[in-house]
């Protein structure tokens, strides 16, 4: 009987590990909190204003920042990490930055979310643009 319940036990604990695996892995169950933790440093620059597409935008995975320009000469930027369940957004089309884990779209010149599972809008970052140089403040 010792052996059986030995057994058993280092089945039920090796099952209740993955299974904790398996939801850290996938984000805990949709954190929509918004709130982000960006790597990028005060001052530094980006992108000269020319790297940044008119209707469009650039994401800069190191920084977690994503730049747009939604008319010419407006620039905006955004955390790159997506506010539903934290996977870094991954391109920018058709006026909108997109998460390739579950699909949601934001609008390149607000964060707002065009398409959910996100419910809140990316939060924004602070850039100032320098003659042509984009630089996070």
């Amino acid at each position: 009987m010792t052996h059986e319940t030995t057994r058993r036990t280092v089945l039920l604990a090796t099952g209740a590990t993955g299974a904790a695996a398996l939801v850290a892995a996938c984000g805990g169950g949709g954190d929509d909190s918004g709130s982000a933790s960006t790597s990028a440093t005060a001052g530094q620059a980006l992108a000269d204003t020319d790297e940044i597409p008119v209707g469009g935008g650039k994401i800069f995975k190191d920084e977690k920042v994503v730049v747009t320009q939604p008319e010419q000469g407006q620039f905006k930027a955004f955390s790159a990490i997506c506010t539903h369940q934290r996977c870094t957004l991954a391109s920018v089309s058709d006026g909108t930055i997109n998460c390739p884990c579950h699909g949601s779209k934001f609008r390149i010149a607000d964060g707002a979310v065009a398409h959910g599972p996100a419910t809140r809008p990316l939060p924004a970052e602070d850039i100032v643009v320098e003659g042509n140089s984009v630089r996070l403040t």
